[in-house]
């Protein structure tokens, strides 16, 4: 095999593979899902394996894929830093990520992302969306990625979440008021919640207040009490309980992008950044 790799064709098989979709790839790249798909199959044809299986709205790995999965971020990798000695030497953007929206994987989801530009430099604050949004009014966040519950400002929603009331398989329903795990006092969710379980007579009580969406879900997990959460970041072991024990429903919210970047690197990332929300 004579294979030269297309550096543009090894791309959208790292943002297919990433993303399992050839459409969040294409809007990751800033193209069409159809030129995404052609590169692709030119690169499969060159290398002479089938590198991703398709589905109707999934695509995933073949063991061939797996096995040149980390070849191919080996190569754009060096293919970034041939491209940095002819760059400035950084570019910073301020992001803030509410982590109702993006549960406890904003690091894992960010360094991710930071491999398509090692360059770039960000700053990162994981924020209550109301302290988001103010911040990003102010002009201290160049990207600002909220739960919204109702309406609000300009932005770009990238996605629609159901919430629910989930707990551990082992937490019986209590006799006495609900035990509530949630976020810190500002948390929207939480007064959300609360005014839902007020307006349907359903005594609670604190239960657990986290300062992270890392220890809540994990005082979910432990049992200590019911937390309303969207169902995407809800932990993976955790049951809805909502309609088991008659607690009101929490409705859906939206998950918003709001933007003010202008350079062409900048905005590399933040389409990056939505298409990973969107396949989230």
């Amino acid at each position: 095999m004579n294979a030269t790799l297309d550096l543009d064709a090894v791309a959208a098989f790292l943002r297919a593979a990433e993303l399992n979709s050839f459409t969040r790839a294409a809007e990751a790249l800033g193209t069409a899902q159809s030129l995404v798909s052609t590169r692709i199959k030119r690169l499969e044809d060159g290398l002479g394996q089938v590198l991703l299986q398709r589905h109707p709205r999934l695509v995933r790995l073949t063991a061939e894929g797996e096995r040149f999965l980390p070849a191919a971020r080996e190569l754009m990798a060096a293919h970034e830093r041939a491209l940095a000695a002819f760059r400035q030497p950084c570019e910073r953007i301020a992001i803030g990520i509410s982590e109702q929206a993006v549960g406890a994987d904003a690091p894992a989801l960010l360094a991710r992302l930071a491999r398509h530009d090692p360059t770039l430099v960000i700053g990162l604050r994981i924020e209550a969306s109301s302290a988001l949004e103010a911040a990003f009014e102010r002009g201290e966040l160049d990207v600002a990625i909220i739960r919204r519950l109702g309406p609000g400002r300009t932005g770009e929603v990238l996605r629609r979440d159901l919430f629910g009331w989930f707990a551990a398989p082992s937490l019986l329903r209590p006799e006495g008021p609900l035990p509530l795990v949630s976020l810190v006092a500002e948390c929207r969710l939480r007064h959300h919640a609360i005014d839902a379980l007020e307006r349907a007579g359903v005594a609670w009580r604190e239960a657990f207040i986290g300062g992270g969406m890392a220890a809540v879900l994990a005082a979910v997990e432990g049992g200590l009490g019911v937390s309303p959460l969207a169902v995407r970041i809800a932990p993976r072991g955790a049951v809805e309980v909502g309609a088991e024990w008659g607690l009101p429903a929490l409705g859906t919210s939206e998950v918003v992008l709001r933007s003010q970047v202008s350079t062409p690197r900048a905005s590399g990332f933040v389409r990056e950044l939505a298409a990973a929300f969107r396949a989230g």
